[in-house]
C-alpha cells in the first residue's frame, strides 16, 4: 500500500513536470497561443455571467478554500506523515495548473501590443514633452471634478464608471485589438480589501473565475484608472502594462471625468518615475507646477500609503515582480513598456 501511494506521488509529479515542459512549447508556436487566445474569446462571457451573479468576490472565495484546504494539508501530513496527503496536493496543484494555464496564462504570449506601433526612438526629451502635456491635461481636468470637504478628490458613482469603461472599450481601434469587451460587468470589491491597503496591491483578476477585484479603500485618484486596468485583464490582454495602456485608451476620450482625470493622473506620475532616475531637477519642477488640488491629491496618496506601509509591501511587491518577469513582463517596478506604448502612440 505504502509503494503504491509513493508510486502516485511519483505520477503526479512527473505530470505536473510534463506540463510545464507541454506549455512552455506551446508558448513557442504562435498557432498555439492563438488558439488559446480563441478559448478565451469563447468563454470569457460565459465564466463572467455564471461569476457576476455572485455579490460578492465568489473568486476570493475560492482562493480562501484553497487556502484553508493547504494549511490543513501542511498540518495534517506534519502531524501523520501520510503520503495521501502529498499526493491529494499535487492531484490539485496539477488541475489548477492546467485550468491557469488554458484559461490565461498562455495569454501572455500573444502578439505584443508594441508590434502594432510605429517603432521610434523614444527620448527624455519626448518624455519631458510628454510630461509638460500631461501636467497640464491634469491641471485643467482636475478643475471640473467634485472634491470632499477637505479638497480631495471624490468619486461621484463608481458604478456610472465601470459603465463608461465597458463602453469605451467597444471604440478601440481595430489596429489595437479584435477583442470583443465582456457583457457583463464582474467588477468588486476584494474580500482581502483591508489586506490590500498593507500589501500595495490596487486590484487583480481571478483567471478561475474571470472576476477583477480591487480594493475599495483606495485613493479616489487612483480608483478609476485600477477599474479601467482590471477591466482590460477581462478582455484579455495579460500583461500588465498592456493592460494599462488599453485602459489610458478607454479613459481617452471619455467624457467621464472621474476617470479621465485618474488616467492622466498615471500617466503623469508613470511618465515622472520614468524620467527620475535621470532627471530629477525636472520632475521636481513638474511636481512644483501641480495645482493645489492636484498637490491635495498626492498628499492624500502619499498619507494612504504611508499609512499602510508594512512588510508585506515588500513581501508582496517582490513575489508580485518575480511573477511578471517569468511571464515575459518587465517587473512591477519598471514603467518603461508602458512608456514606450504611450510615446510610441503619441508620436
Amino acid at each position: 500500500m505504502v509503494n503504491k501511494i509513493h508510486q502516485n506521488i511519483i505520477y503526479w509529479a512527473i505530470i505536473l513536470v510534463v506540463q510545464f515542459l507541454l506549455f512552455y512549447i506551446l508558448s513557442k508556436s504562435g498557432l498555439a497561443v492563438a488558439c488559446f487566445s480563441r478559448v478565451f474569446e469563447w468563454k470569457k462571457n460565459v465564466h463572467i455571467l455564471l461569476f457576476s451573479s455572485f455579490r460578492f468576490s465568489a473568486g476570493d472565495a475560492l482562493y480562501s478554500v484553497f487556502l484553508f484546504y493547504l494549511i490543513y494539508a501542511c498540518v495534517s501530513f506534519i502531524r501523520k506523515r501520510k503520503g495521501k496527503t502529498i499526493k491529494q496536493l499535487l492531484i490539485l496543484l496539477n488541475i489548477s495548473y492546467f485550468i491557469y494555464q488554458c484559461f490565461w496564462g498562455m495569454l501572455y504570449f500573444q502578439t505584443p501590443l508594441i508590434d502594432k506601433l510605429p517603432k521610434k526612438h523614444i527620448t527624455d526629451a519626448d518624455l519631458k514633452k510628454l510630461a509638460l502635456k500631461y501636467l497640464y491635461l491634469c491641471k485643467e481636468t482636475r478643475e471640473k471634478v467634485s472634491e470632499d470637504q477637505h479638497g480631495i478628490f471624490v468619486i461621484n458613482n463608481l458604478g456610472k464608471i465601470e459603465r463608461e469603461i465597458r463602453l469605451q472599450q467597444k471604440y478601440l481601434a481595430p489596429r489595437f485589438t479584435s477583442k470583443i469587451p465582456v457583457e457583463n460587468i464582474s467588477v468588486k470589491p476584494s474580500l482581502y480589501d483591508n489586506l490590500m491597503s498593507y500589501t500595495a496591491i490596487l486590484g487583480y483578476y481571478n483567471p478561475f473565475t474571470a472576476e477583477s477585484q480591487f480594493n475599495p479603500h483606495l485613493p479616489a485618484s487612483q480608483l478609476p484608472f485600477t477599474l479601467a486596468h482590471e477591466m482590460s485583464h477581462q478582455m484579455g490582454f495579460a500583461r500588465e502594462q498592456e493592460a494599462s495602456f488599453v485602459a489610458y485608451l478607454c479613459a481617452q476620450n471619455s467624457k467621464n471625468l472621474d476617470l479621465k482625470y485618474s488616467a492622466e493622473l498615471y500617466v503623469l506620475k508613470s511618465l515622472l518615475r520614468n524620467l527620475s532616475a535621470n532627471n530629477k531637477a525636472f520632475v521636481k519642477i513638474i511636481i512644483s507646477k501641480y495645482s493645489e488640488k492636484m498637490k491635495r491629491d498626492r498628499q492624500a496618496e502619499r498619507q494612504f500609503f504611508e499609512k499602510h506601509e508594512s512588510i508585506l509591501t515588500a513581501v508582496f511587491g517582490f513575489t508580485n515582480d518575480l511573477f511578471l518577469k517569468t511571464n515575459q513582463q518587465d517587473g512591477s517596478v519598471t514603467y518603461s513598456y508602458f512608456i514606450t506604448l504611450l510615446a510610441r502612440y503619441e508620436a
